[in-house]
């Protein structure tokens, strides 16, 4: 039986880039393991994200999750009592070493609470600028274009998926899937998309810390139990497994490797489907268990292109 791992690191927050990267990388670069990493290039608004305290669910997670600890106090200020700080263009160091160790880098985006959030009411002009912004600094430190982008929150919208092509990305992660989910072209609104969307298939950790007595003991069986044959994409966080879980994560790494899971990155992945026939999925929205709002997943199959 042949496992694929995709490990994308999702950076969100001013402490996440800081102090969670460089514990990822020594996991990573002291097994020869290549992550894809997606930065949050602009200001840390995460405070702001207290506005989602009315979705249903959100409390709750973060109760469970003990986001205070995890996060820090002044991550959950940023934005509203303290000011946001900018958080890769200042201390562009972790952002260069991450490069520089030959890991698969990419856009989550510019300000991460904003595009959550407010995804549906931002207009197209807003999104290219922001993903311009991020641009510019990815470019002005690597000397490289970003080929691969994905979404905070899983959320997407008919323009976002636009800008997308616009920018000729080679793929992009803005969906969720589940076991068995494999690369597909998304369909909105009517409109098909020729960016190759590869879709996260196993739950984040914090969607299911604390629920069904999983806890930081026995959440690596959880995942171990979770791989299945063919491509597994897992999201992971610089505040979580880059923070206080860090040494279960890195047993969770040893554990795959003892059992020859294949880690690949998303642009590994998008090479090998280029000359493939990729299914076209409309794009629904839906509820997954742990995790407060809708996000975005592949829903009914169109046609092969």
């Amino acid at each position: 039986m042949c496992i694929s791992l995709v490990i994308k690191v999702d950076v969100d927050t001013h402490k996440g880039y800081l102090e969670g990267i460089p514990r990822l990388l020594k996991i990573f670069n002291d097994r020869d393991i290549k992550a894809t990493f997606l930065f949050s290039f602009g200001p840390d608004n995460s405070g702001k994200a207290i506005r989602r305290i009315f979705q249903k669910g959100f409390l709750q997670k973060m109760l469970r999750t003990k986001a205070p600890s995890t996060y820090g106090l002044k991550t959950l200020l940023y934005g509203t009592i303290l000011p946001a700080p900018i958080i890769v263009d200042p201390n562009p160091q972790q952002f260069i070493n991450t490069i520089e160790s030959g890991h698969d880098c990419g856009i989550h985006s510019w300000d991460h609470v904003k595009w959550q959030d407010n995804l549906m009411k931002l207009s197209k002009e807003e999104i290219l600028s922001d993903f311009r912004k991020a641009i510019e600094i990815f470019e002005k430190y690597s000397g490289l274009a970003p080929r691969c982008c994905g979404a905070p929150g899983w959320q997407v919208s008919e323009t976002s998926l636009s800008v997308q092509d616009e920018l000729n990305f080679d793929c992009c992660s803005d969906t969720r899937g589940t076991h068995g989910s494999m690369p597909f072209f998304p369909r909105l609104c009517g409109k098909t998309f020729h960016t190759m969307q590869i879709p996260s298939t196993l739950p984040a950790l914090d969607e299911i810390l604390g629920v069904n007595e999983i806890n930081a003991g026995n959440f690596n069986e959880y995942y171990i139990d979770a791989l299945q044959e063919g491509l597994n994409v897992h999201t992971i966080h610089t505040e979580i497994e880059g923070g206080a879980l860090a040494g279960v994560f890195e047993k969770f790494i040893d554990d795959c490797l003892e059992r020859d899971v294949i880690f690949k990155t998303m642009s590994e992945i998008a090479h090998e489907f280029q000359n493939e026939l990729i299914p076209t999925y409309e794009i629904k929205y839906g509820i997954i268990p742990g995790r407060a709002g809708v996000v975005a997943m592949p829903g009914v199959p169109i046609e092969s292109i």
